[in-house]
């Protein structure tokens, strides 16, 4: 996803599963950060896996990069690279081979066109579902009940609640990473709400401004998704919007005025190189099979996210529990 991606997350945690220094990734033209090469034993290319920058995909890559190591021999890397256009570029041409979780409310027309050429396949869903959306504590739904739906959040008095010095006499709204799919500020302005988008500008930030008011039980209304440790620890709440339709939700990829209304569900999909196939035929077979359900990104995004312990190391703990579920995975 982009994610409306969109999700939920910390770069520094990605970062620790890239295993590597910010580097420039020449392909892509964005920044990215690349993990040591692992290099098993044998005569076989290296398996270039994505990640976006959140942590639910950087545990998706690190399960599956270590059973592509550990049980088929490839020597595999790890790219962290914003989701967009310059990431379907790559996967087109060659230069990476997956990316694991793309959440479809983020694909723009632009990027479509690569799975209709079939230079990037579609490889079917990981299994998860991902719902991106306006999210509040769960003390907020409490104190101001109204505030569970979009109708609750057009008076004055919504927006001296949520306001801050940032905003003035508007509600602020708080954004994540601006480069993340998102078109908040479009349904705030067409639904009439006089709140005003403020971008934290990461995933960490967003965190700790969360962690931070949640302490005090000081009122935040935010971007945020699920499956994410977040939404658990914070008891977040989606508020309600107006229902989304198809129409309103090719408006918001489109960043077209009109879109006045929520994010949909996203069923979560893989995507790969349409060169995989030929470079490695059991690495594609694999990853067709391969399946992060919620259920299991939730096991694993508390101790990465809330407790701090290594991505790596957190997907080897999952590998080593689900033996069962892994091994159905191998061609």
């Amino acid at each position: 996803m982009k994610r409306l991606l969109i999700l939920l997350a910390a770069l520094a945690l990605v970062a620790a599963a890239c295993g590597g220094d910010d580097a420039t990734d020449d392909t892509s033209g964005t920044t990215a950060a690349a993990s040591d090469t692992t290099a098993p034993s044998g005569d076989k290319d290296t398996i270039t896996f994505v990640v976006n920058p959140w942590t639910a995909s950087a545990l998706n890559v690190a399960v599956a990069a270590q059973i592509v190591t550990e049980q088929l021999g490839y020597p595999t890397e790890v790219i962290t690279i914003d989701e967009n256009e310059a990431m379907f570029t790559g996967l087109a041409d060659g230069t990476l081979d997956a990316v694991l979780e793309i959440w479809p409310s983020g694909i723009t027309d632009t990027e479509q066109a690569f799975f209709d050429d079939g230079s990037v396949e579609n490889l079917g869903g990981l299994g998860a579902i991902g719902k991106i959306g306006w999210f509040v504590p769960q003390y907020v739904i409490d104190e101001r009940p109204e505030m569970a739906t979009w109708e609750g959040l057009m008076t004055q008095e919504a927006a001296d609640y949520f306001a801050t010095a940032d905003t003035g006499d508007k509600g602020r709204f708080l954004g994540t990473d601006p480069s993340y799919s998102q078109y908040d500020g479009l349904i705030i302005e067409n639904l009439g709400l006089p709140f005003e988008v403020i971008f934290s500008g990461s995933e960490p930030a967003t965190v700790a401004e969360l962690d931070a008011r949640a302490a005090t039980k000081d009122p935040v209304i935010m971007y945020w998704w699920t499956p994410t440790a977040a939404v658990g620890k914070y008891g977040l709440v989606n508020v309600k919007l107006p229902e989304f339709t198809p129409e309103c939700g090719a408006s918001g990829a489109a960043a077209d005025a009109d879109v006045a209304c929520d994010y949909p569900e996203d069923p979560i999909f893989k995507a790969v190189s349409a060169k995989l196939k030929d470079k490695a035929p059991d690495v594609h077979a694999f990853l067709s099979a391969f399946t992060i359900t919620n259920a299991d990104q939730l096991e694993m995004l508390p101790p990465a996210e809330i407790d701090g312990e290594d991505v790596e190391d957190v997907a080897a703990d999952w590998i080593a529990a689900h033996e069962d579920t892994w091994k159905a995975w191998i061609p």
